[in-house]
């Protein structure tokens, strides 16, 4: 017989989590102490919000659950915006919540979960994929199991248990899951028709999001488009799932998107293949209803935006989309479409990049837009690059190319504030080889900059590159260029993001101009744990966001 916290430590350690994230306090003590005794390592967080990035980051670069661990009351009502991020991720994260002694229900109890206080299971049911107490230890392995095939399995996400202070030091006996791995994904009976489709299509183009991180299907898609030649472009959370430069890629669509994309949408579209994208603004912003496809193929695991957002003939393909591209590649024999020029499209989009790259020196400030061209030749090809949510990760859906695909991850759905930070360090920590970069702007920054000092703590060997003009930028131009002003965007004293660093143990250096970026880069990579990149930026520049309909 062992307690219920060794039991659970136990099951998270053989599904390869080896670091958990969070913030401590007296509910949740014995599974810190567990934790250590099993080698497990505890990742002290400087928020319980910063603690579920961190899970989200981990998850997604170690492909494996991710684990953020909180007290009860606040320290749970603290990780809800984290949970909803890691949803918006498809992320499995687990959020374990502790709750004060059972025995207490229904007193007047210090930061009490139950409903009698902060119900912590219903907070995080809109939030999660499966949310529940476990009031009796015996519930441990069956609520345990559920809420892990959840997670792991299918659409993925996050999934919450709140467990009581008591039930943790219950004792039970060992038990180990049976194999329940899902290995047989479930193939659209709809690719017949999508082969049909493809193969009478005149213009087809291809529309890639986030959810291809998900499926990790960068293979497959690849296969798919250069065997039937149609032109792809990704949305702003798709940025990084197809090399920019590949011949077949039109860059990014939406908010943050290329001219190529735009000119080639202009000339007509029949059939739109569409993959793991909801079709949110952020993913059509530009797209008149004059340049709407004559049909859209939807591939996606959930059926819930399929034919809302562009009102045409739509082909729903569900499931996973490794498999059924994968099913595609090799039962549906290809077209002999003639093999794709796409260079007329990029001439537009190839004489903006050259124009920023002569501006970059014409300024007291950097030139968001010249820093992220600079930032790329800069970086190793195989940077992975977290950006956080504003404008300054939209300059780089626009200007920083994918050569690998996996290596770039932002959310064009939920997007809070802050959590590149926890994301990226969570990844870094998964991954500590790989070079890992979050794109932060200074808003961001103040939100869940506190972070940096855990990365500090955990010698995290990544780069965060801060992109500063005083002010929460994409709102302020939005503002401006749907009201004609802006109210409450500017900071009237700002962030020195480079002392801020330095005070929290980061080694950080201010550039101001285009050259100094590439020994600040240098230095970074050959810096072992964090260091702070800040740029200074142009306060007048307009960002790449002006897309969306007005206010």
């Amino acid at each position: 017989m062992v307690s219920l916290a060794t039991n659970l430590v136990k099951s998270l350690k053989r599904l390869g989590c080896e670091k958990v994230f969070g913030i401590p306090g007296k509910p949740i003590a014995p599974l810190l102490i567990e934790m250590e005794k099993q080698d497990v390592r505890f990742v002290l967080a400087r928020h319980e919000c910063g603690a579920g990035y961190m899970a989200t980051g981990y998850a997604l670069q170690n492909k494996t659950l991710g684990v953020a661990l909180g007290t009860s009351g606040p320290g749970g009502t603290n990780m809800l915006t984290a949970a909803g991020q890691a949803k918006a991720f498809n992320a499995p994260v687990l959020f374990i919540t502790g709750h004060p002694p059972l025995r207490d229900s229904g007193k007047a109890v210090g930061q009490d979960s139950s409903q009698f206080g902060t119900d912590l299971v219903e907070l995080f049911k809109p939030l999660t994929l499966f949310s529940a107490r476990i009031d009796d230890a015996t519930l441990l392995e069956g609520y345990l199991q559920h809420a892990l095939q959840k997670a792991l399995t299918g659409s993925k996400g996050p999934v919450h248990l709140s467990i009581p202070l008591d039930v943790l030091g219950t004792d039970l006996p060992v038990f180990q899951f049976p194999n329940w791995e899902i290995t047989d994904e479930v193939v659209s009976a709809n690719l017949e028709r999508v082969a049909s489709s493809l193969q009478g299509a005149k213009r087809p183009v291809v529309l890639v999001g986030k959810g291809l991180h998900s499926a990790k299907a960068y293979q497959e898609l690849q296969q798919f488009v250069e065997a039937w030649q149609i032109p792809i472009m990704t949305t702003p959370g798709g940025k990084g799932s197809f090399p920019t430069k590949h011949p077949l890629s039109l860059g990014s669509f939406g908010l943050g998107g290329t001219a190529a994309a735009d000119a080639y949408l202009r000339e007509g579209v029949d059939v739109m293949v569409v993959i793991g994208t909801r079709l949110s603004d952020m993913s059509t912003a530009g797209l008149t209803p004059e340049s709407y496809p004559n049909q859209i193929i939807q591939f996606d695991q959930d059926p819930t935006f399929v034919g809302k957002t562009i009102e045409v003939d739509t082909l729903f393909v569900k499931g996973d989309a490794k498999g059924n591209l994968a099913e595609l590649n090799s039962r549906y024999s290809k077209t002999d479409r003639n093999r794709l020029d796409l260079s007329p499209y990029w001439l537009e989009e190839n004489q903006q990049c050259k124009a920023m790259a002569r501006q970059a020196s014409n300024h007291a400030r950097l030139s968001t837009a010249s820093a992220m061209i600079k930032l790329r030749n800069c970086l190793p090809d195989q940077t992975i690059v977290y950006g956080d949510d504003g404008s300054h990760t939209f300059y780089g859906i626009k200007y920083f190319d994918t050569i690998h695909p996996g290596t770039f991850f932002f959310d064009d759905v939920f997007g809070a504030m802050g959590h590149g930070l926890g994301l990226s360090i969570g990844a870094a920590l998964a991954e500590p080889e790989a070079p890992v970069v979050c794109f932060v702007g200074d808003g961001c920054l103040m939100m869940h900059g506190m972070e940096l000092s855990a990365a500090v703590d955990q010698q995290a060997n990544m780069t965060f590159v801060v992109f500063n003009n005083g002010m929460l930028d994409m709102v302020d131009k939005g503002m401006k260029h749907g009201l004609g002003q802006a109210v409450g965007t500017q900071y009237r004293h700002g962030i020195h993001a480079a002392q801020f660093g330095e005070s929290l143990g980061v080694t950080s250096v201010r550039c101001e101009s285009i050259d100094e970026i590439e020994h600040a880069i240098a230095a970074s990579l050959a810096h072992s744990g964090p260091y702070l990149i800040e740029l200074l930026t142009l306060k007048d520049e307009v960002p790449p966001t002006m897309k969306r309909a007005k206010f």
